[in-house]
């Protein structure tokens, strides 16, 4: 597609993302109703399944031909990533939506071909908007972030939540407890496409998780690319955007020492 189309579909987002934003924050007043999926950890509100179906009746109704992949199900059944294909989260973070009423983002990628060109992450109460187009820059808001520099370990200051840490099913966690001790902090913010959009402003060096959806991630590795940050699976692969994986996202050279040196 041509830059116009793609600048079309930009702006189409952006206004959704505020006007699904408007109906979050109204929601606020409202009794919720609370279902598990997995476990009782693992939640979903009726906000999540309106917010999906608010999208996907707007791309439906303005961009027919797209598919979408979200994290409700109320999309397609997206099997390969052949054209235009919208992956969205209307509640990046539902756990810190329904008990804190903040630290929660709307979360949408949108790829061609498996190629990312389009991410949105919307901190709906902090009123901070992470975007970009691939080849123009990502911004927060108005203001255009600058490429990332590389920095040491002892500097950095890593996302990572606590359940890697201790043992689990998905790694050896003796092999990350070196990051945790040699690092300058820790960090975990119970959203993982604000700790994507963290690393992509600077806020945090990098951001480790043994486990994401493609919803948790589409929008933040396009994001964290546009400067020039590096994402990888835990073992350095390349990210399949259709499917659950391990996500490793940091700075240029933080990312290749850290994985040559404690993760492989």
């Amino acid at each position: 597609m041509n830059v116009s189309t793609w600048q079309t579909i930009y702006e189409c987002a952006e206004k959704w993302i505020f006007e699904a934003g408007e109906l979050l924050k109204q929601s606020f007043t409202e009794k919720r109703t609370i279902t598990y999926k997995s476990n009782f950890s693992d939640l979903v509100t009726d906000m999540d399944k309106k917010v999906e179906k608010f999208f996907i009746g707007k791309i439906n109704e303005t961009f027919p031909e797209h598919k979408i992949l979200g994290e409700e199900g109320f999309g397609d059944e997206v099997t390969n990533a052949d054209g235009v294909v919208w992956i969205v989260d209307p509640i990046d973070g539902t756990t810190n939506f329904v008990n804190q009423q903040f630290n929660f983002a709307i979360s949408v990628g949108i790829y061609e071909n498996g190629e990312g060109k389009v991410g949105f992450i919307y901190d709906v109460v902090r009123g901070e908007l992470f975007h970009c187009m691939k080849g123009k820059g990502a911004y927060l808001n108005e203001k255009k972030l600058p490429a990332l520099e590389n920095t040491s370990l002892n500097e950095a200051v890593i996302g990572i939540n606590a359940t890697w840490v201790r043992p689990n099913t998905r790694i050896d966690h003796h092999r990350l407890i070196p990051i945790v001790k040699n690092a300058r902090g820790t960090r975990s913010y119970g959203s993982a496409a604000l700790e994507l959009a963290y690393v992509a402003c600077g806020r945090l060096d990098a951001y480790i998780t043994m486990r994401l959806s493609p919803w948790d991630f589409a929008a933040g590795i396009i994001l964290i690319d546009e400067v020039g940050g590096i994402v990888t699976t835990a073992s350095g692969d390349e990210i399949n955007v259709l499917d659950k994986n391990s996500i490793f996202a940091a700075k240029p050279g933080l990312h290749e020492s850290i994985l040559k040196e404690i993760l492989r």
